[in-house]
């Protein structure tokens, strides 16, 4: 902490008079975010204290330590353009070819932050300006990205290449998408750089960005025109665009504008101009970038806002189709558009009937727009269940937050379900409880081993949101729960049952209780450690209100004794998981 913060003479007094250790680790938070595993010479580096720098290299320090995820001193020093620490570090042998857990270089950094004194320093020391990232992209994507056209024109120089990225990206598109129109007219300047087609789409990429990025439509349209002029410029051969590209629902079935003079008439229709930069985007990038899912969300959420909940529910539920298909299960954006669903359901029947903003009056959800997303929920569930599985003993804590929060997002999504679905309706109902029971025998557990029931009845169950209009534990959701299957007696982690945690909510609630004991739940089953459902209540009229008697049988009171008198191995093999649970 005296590095990160510049404490020299704490520092000093630590090293030399305490004996403190110049390579403990520890976390420090820089800008937001925790950074694990920081020795104290890359949090000096990183806060740009020079002289601390110095003095832990005097006493030893490691000038190629990492932290957890694999980031060096000299990297944190070129992430916020520290040159004198650069500077020394490389002095004192430190490795600029070191690359974090994604493989960015500290090249890499230095171009995407604008630090041009940095990127020269390290390319006249034979920085290699060709080095591809896990994601394929090198240091000119970073320039591209960030708008550092000086330091870009630095790298062309140095022999860099125009090289794609695992997404098919050059760095000329990758400027498109972002928006740096300068870099873009740079890029295509340059004579036999790119092909005519490179050119093309980069323009016409770069006006999908104005529309939704930049909210430009009319200097979309000039670079769509320049783009069409590439097309059918008459001393060359025309480059079509493609004629029987499938429509799109969610795309309100647009088609891209294929003739020149049809430009000019998106002017009057600004929502079809949004659509051609969706269709541009998606056929320029493909489904599996994520600017493509994102934009399209982007726009939905627009649409939300304006009081148009159908078309952004056609276009969230494209997105979501498209990020299922191409991404790893439980990825974040799927997370994140799930989650969205979930805020958007819990709004509009919150809000059901009201005047939004715009003074349009929102509509009631739609029982089959609320079932469609139940359903890619409940397969994302099995998708991340059965790739947990397979990592088995591999498996780290990353990926089980991210299995528990699709799981309580799935089951947020069933709580608004079981509330507005009646008996009376047979084949709701039993489509409903169909799509519960997939979730039930898929057996996902999220954080401390708990699943589906004993989250809903649990504080992890809480989903943090801006409208919580359907709230944990909920009794539609628990009985629909019991009613498919669920295992009321399972353990999480800590040997608590669905029971053992309804206990521990405050408010309590008798009437959970009741249901989980009516369906089988044992009233004095005992956790790891030692604790019933009446031990943790702490009140005996809590407990005496709920009947107790009514749930305590002679099985389980003979089970107490035998437990007490016998030794395991004495009892019988069937009889021997009945009795550990008392």
């Amino acid at each position: 902490m005296a590095c990160r913060n510049g404490h020299y003479d704490v520092a000093e007094y630590l090293i030399e008079k305490c004996g403190a250790d110049v390579e403990q680790p520890g976390s420090v938070v820089f800008e937001g975010e925790t950074i694990e595993g920081a020795p104290p010479l890359w949090c000096a580096a990183a806060a740009g204290h020079l002289a601390l720098v110095k003095l832990l290299v005097k006493r030893g320090a490691k000038v190629n330590s990492i932290t957890k995820t694999n980031s060096t001193p000299l990297r944190a020093a070129c992430f916020d353009g520290h040159y004198d620490i650069v500077k020394f570090l490389v002095n004192n042998g430190a490795d600029i070819e070191m690359a974090n857990r994604h493989g960015h270089t500290c090249l890499m950094i230095a171009c995407y932050r604008g630090h041009i004194k940095i990127a020269k320093f390290l390319l006249s020391l034979n920085a290699d300006a060709n080095r591809k990232s896990v994601k394929g992209n090198t240091a000119l994507h970073d320039c591209a990205e960030s708008g550092s056209l000086e330091i870009l024109k630095v790298l062309v120089e140095h022999g860099a290449k125009m090289d794609v990225d695992s997404y098919g990206m050059t760095p000329l598109l990758a400027a498109a998408v972002t928006g740096h129109t300068h870099i873009v007219e740079y890029l295509i300047s340059i004579p036999d750089l790119f092909d005519r087609k490179a050119h093309i789409d980069a323009l016409e990429l770069l006006g999908a960005t104005y529309v939704d990025k930049k909210r430009d439509m009319i200097g979309a349209l000039q670079f769509w025109k320049r783009a069409m002029n590439e097309r059918y410029r008459g001393d060359r051969p025309v480059i079509s665009k493609p004629e029987f590209s499938p429509v799109v629902a969610a795309y309100d079935f647009a088609r891209e504008v294929s003739e020149p003079e049809a430009l000019d008439d998106l002017l009057a229709d600004p929502d079809e101009m949004r659509m051609q930069a969706l269709v541009i985007r998606e056929r320029i990038l493909g489904p599996a970038h994520p600017d493509t899912s994102y934009y399209i969300r982007y726009r939905g959420a627009v649409y939300a806002d304006a009081g148009k909940f159908s078309r952004c529910i056609e276009l969230w539920n494209y997105a979501l189709d498209m990020q299922q298909d191409m991404l790893d299960p439980l990825n974040p954006m799927t997370q994140s558009s799930l989650f969205s669903f979930t805020e958007l359901f819990s709004f509009m029947m919150g809000e059901e009937g009201r005047q939004t903003v715009r003074g349009r009056r929102v509509p009631p959800v739609e029982r089959r727009d609320l079932m469609r997303v139940f359903q890619k929920a409940v397969k994302e569930v099995k998708k991340g269940k059965q790739m947990v599985d397979k990592l088995g003993d591999q498996v780290c804590e990353r990926d089980l937050t991210f299995l528990n929060r699709v799981l309580v997002i799935t089951l947020h999504l069933a709580c608004l379900l079981t509330r507005e679905t009646g008996e009376d309706n047979i084949e709701e109902h039993f489509a409903l409880h169909k799509e519960l029971y997939d979730l039930i025998q898929i057996n996902a557990r999220g954080r401390q081993g708990r699943d589906a029931l004993q989250l809903v009845h649990s504080e992890d169950g809480a989903l943090v949101g801006r409208y919580p209009t359907c709230k944990f534990p909920s009794s539609y959701l628990t009985k629909a729960l019991l009613r498919v299957g669920a295992n009321v007696n399972a353990k999480d982690n800590d040997g608590n049952t669905a029971l053992h945690l309804a206990a521990l909510l405050r408010p309590w609630q008798p009437r959970l209780a009741i249901d989980l004991l009516d369906a089988g739940a044992h009233l004095d089953a005992v956790n790891n450690d030692g604790n019933t459902f009446e031990t943790l209540l702490c009140d005996k009229k809590l407990y005496d209100s709920i009947y107790p008697v009514r749930y305590t049988t002679l099985a389980c009171l003979a089970a107490r004794v035998v437990k007490q008198t016998y030794r395991e191995s004495s009892v019988p093999r069937y009889l021997r998981a009945f009795v550990k649970m008392h």
